[in-house]
């Protein structure tokens, strides 16, 4: 190892210097104090994650709004509307800290009935106007239930008129036991990803909820089929590797490797995800994830790669 300084703040820089760490980590979250209690998790500020990108010499990150959690149906909280636009106000206030390292999106329950109203909202705060952030598994949403689907589809209609990118983690919810593989994620291609045709799409997780097993490459097959036939409707589509290597067998490595090839390397983008609990933190997981047998040019594409969203 050896060590400089940024900014005031210690880097750490590994010793392999032939690849770079990554410009930016896409899959980041911040906890205020009320939301870090209903979860039982500590609060995650734009300090603590800004030192965190600092040990591991990452110049920014993409701050998803975790706002739908107070909105689980599972959860029953009252009011939820009014914790969602305070959850995402505070992320926007965070952002604004750090403005040359930190973009923030918005996030809703996509079924919820002030979804589209929340998102109007988002689409006039200059901290969280670019983007917008879902999460099927936490908003217990079934992709085999109509209305869903319709609603979801909706979100991506409005998401597209406002030209905010959306990052989805797409699993379905496993508390609720609700399916998800290849099927349910064709239903996302063909009923979903058609409403938002002009904005980018970032699929979290390589379409899995972390780790990798074979229901994530199930619905990952999806969209590296659709890739490999020249889709249009696949253009815009990017993929985050976020946790896909923590908790994974080795057994499993060169599979990730081989699907990281046929999406395109110029479409994958390394994230970390919150950095509570068993979470791996940025210097960590850029280390798990170097641990596939990808090349030294290969993973400097993907530490180097640049969505239209944080240009």
């Amino acid at each position: 190892m050896r060590w400089i300084w940024v900014c005031t703040s210690l880097v750490i820089v590994s010793a392999d210097a032939s690849v770079p760490p990554p410009k930016i980590d896409y899959h980041q979250h911040l906890l205020s104090p009320e939301l870090a209690t209903l979860i039982d998790v500590p609060p995650i500020d734009a300090d603590k994650l800004v030192a965190l990108l600092d040990s591991a010499g990452i110049r920014r990150a993409l701050v998803l709004s975790v706002a739908y959690s107070w909105s689980k149906p599972s959860r029953h909280v009252p009011n939820d509307s009014v914790h969602v636009r305070e959850e995402n106000d505070w992320v926007a206030s965070q952002v604004a800290r750090y403005p040359d390292r930190l973009r923030g999106f918005c996030s809703v329950n996509p079924a919820r009935s002030y979804a589209l109203a929340e998102i109007e909202r988002c689409a006039g705060n200059p901290m969280l106007h670019t983007g917008l952030k879902l999460h099927i598994g936490n908003s217990e949403l079934d992709y085999h239930n109509a209305d869903d689907i319709a609603k979801l589809r909706q979100v991506f209609r409005t998401a597209n008129q406002k030209h905010m990118a959306i990052v989805i983690h797409m699993h379905a919810s496993i508390s609720q036991r609700l399916h998800y593989g290849r099927e349910e994620a064709q239903i996302f291609y063909d009923s979903v990803l058609s409403a938002a045709p002009d904005i980018p799409v970032q699929i979290a997780h390589l379409a899995g909820a972390g780790g990798y097993d074979s229901t994530t490459d199930g619905g990952l097959s999806v969209f590296v089929d659709a890739i490999a036939r020249n889709d249009p409707r696949a253009r815009n589509l990017w993929f985050d590797v976020t946790s896909v290597v923590r908790g994974t067998s080795p057994s499993s490595f060169q599979r990730i490797a081989d699907r990281i090839r046929q999406l395109g390397l110029h479409r994958v983008l390394f994230g970390s995800d919150a950095a509570a609990g068993d979470n791996c933190r940025p210097r960590e997981c850029w280390e798990d994830f170097r641990k596939l047998p990808l090349t030294d040019a290969e993973f400097t594409v993907i530490a180097n790669n640049v969505a239209p969203y944080m240009r």
